[in-house]
């Protein structure tokens, strides 16, 4: 945990020891009563809390804002809807690297039963968005979705978005070659679920302008695709820049 993050409001009250952030505090960033440690207002400022005092059942912090965080970066990920396992470690994994929103689509392949997961009512995906942001020191939140269908996310993509979708068999080109991301290029990067594509699928991403992409010869865990995906797609943009 490199930042530890708060929702607004939440420093107005004491922090109760049994929190894993009052844990992480104390144990973990070893402060005592007078010291500091980093920290950020869920989409809001970062900044630097200090530790008032630890009572018998929760500490006191203060918060001062240093300095806003930066605009995510101008990229949308589309996800075949995964087991939630998978899902979870998306959740974590894209935030921390960086994106605006996730889209967790219903697509031929995907099982349908997946949306009923206690990981999205539960609210349980909020925790692995927020586990994701402190990892990157940042405070800001991509927007997450889990209810769509692939056809009706599609058309709720802005226009001008460059749009690819990534695809072991049918692909025409690698991502590498297909990114053009000059700086502030948004970018939707499209993902089948973990088996994959059907061509029900393919026609109807094609229909919505979507190329069909490579990362190469080899097939990858989906959760590792997105890594890649995005890994490459930040790097060609800053290089670009």
């Amino acid at each position: 945990m490199n930042l530890v993050l708060f929702d607004a409001g939440e420093l107005a009250a004491p922090l109760p020891l049994a929190d894993p952030r009052a844990q992480h505090v104390l144990k973990v960033l070893r402060r005592a009563p007078g010291d500091t440690f980093v920290a950020g207002l869920v989409d809001g400022p970062l900044g630097e809390a200090t530790l008032l005092a630890v009572g018998a059942d929760a500490l006191t912090l203060a918060f001062t804002p240093t300095r806003q965080p930066p605009a995510l970066p101008p990229v949308t990920l589309l996800v075949g809807l995964p087991r939630p396992q998978t899902a979870r470690d998306l959740l974590r994994d894209a935030t921390t690297l960086g994106v605006s929103a996730i889209h967790f689509v219903v697509t031929e392949r995907a099982d349908p039963n997946y949306a009923a997961a206690t990981l999205w009512p539960s609210g349980e995906w909020r925790r692995h968005v927020l586990a994701g942001a402190a990892q990157a020191c940042d405070t800001r939140l991509p927007a997450i979705h889990w209810k769509e269908d692939l056809e009706n996310a599609l058309a709720n993509l802005p226009a001008g978005t460059q749009r690819l979708a990534l695809d072991n068999y049918e692909a025409s080109v690698r991502l590498a070659d297909a990114l053009a991301v000059p700086p502030g290029q948004a970018t939707t990067l499209a993902f089948g679920p973990e088996r994959g594509w059907g061509p029900a699928d393919r026609t109807v991403l094609r229909a919505a302008g979507f190329t069909l992409c490579s990362l190469g010869e080899r097939v990858l865990r989906l959760e590792t695709a997105v890594t890649a995906a995005l890994a490459l797609t930040h790097g060609l943009s800053r290089a670009a820049g």
